[in-house]
């Protein structure tokens, strides 16, 4: 799938924002990629995800033994992902602010992992998930994501791959530029600013 043809599954989606926006980092975004929208149809959710799991290599992908994401934004896709992949998908959550495998779910001491995210601009939320899945017992051997709004400058500290690269400015609060500043901001994220 080709970078055109995933922006064309967002346009379709109506998933592709323009606007003022405030990403769950903080930052602020004249563009936003609603994932939920995009995975909201289990078709599109299904050829994005395949897609995305055809560009780990073979050697990688034979190694991992689940897919773990964060919630609330990375459970829909990495449910698709351990689909594409046919390994179990779980998620972590903050139930009190710092994410934690729970539900029942469990990894087998040593098991490798890759962990899925929807979006990825600063990587923290990423690297918590990765912490959790390191202090759940398993090992994250590579993470994946839909788009990496990171300019490519994230370092997971594991294999990366992301489904599409978007160079889409961000800014401090303090350093919006004016024409931004003139448009009220909206946050259309999970995760409180």
């Amino acid at each position: 799938m080709t970078d055109e043809e995933v922006l064309a599954e967002f346009r379709a989606a109506e998933a592709l924002l323009e606007g003022h926006f405030i990403l769950s980092s903080g930052l602020r975004s004249p563009r936003y990629l609603q994932c939920a929208r995009v995975l909201m149809d289990p078709r599109r959710a299904a050829r994005l995800a395949e897609a995305l799991a055809a560009r780990i290599p073979g050697e990688l992908r034979g190694r991992i033994a689940a897919v773990v994401s964060p919630a609330m934004g990375g459970v829909i896709v990495g449910h698709e992902m351990g689909r594409a992949l046919d390994m179990p998908a779980m998620f972590v959550e903050r139930p009190t602010g710092t994410f934690e495998l729970r539900r029942g779910f469990r990894l087998d001491p040593g098991a490798e992992v890759l962990m899925m995210e929807d979006v990825v601009t600063t990587g923290l939320s990423s690297r918590e998930a990765i912490l959790a899945i390191e202090a759940a017992g398993g090992r994250v051997i590579a993470a994946g994501t839909l788009v990496d709004r990171s300019n490519g400058t994230v370092d997971l500290g594991v294999p990366f791959f992301p489904l599409i690269r978007l160079d889409v400015p961000t800014y401090e609060p303090d350093a919006v530029p004016p024409e931004l500043a003139a448009i009220p901001a909206i946050k259309p994220g999970s995760r409180a600013a």
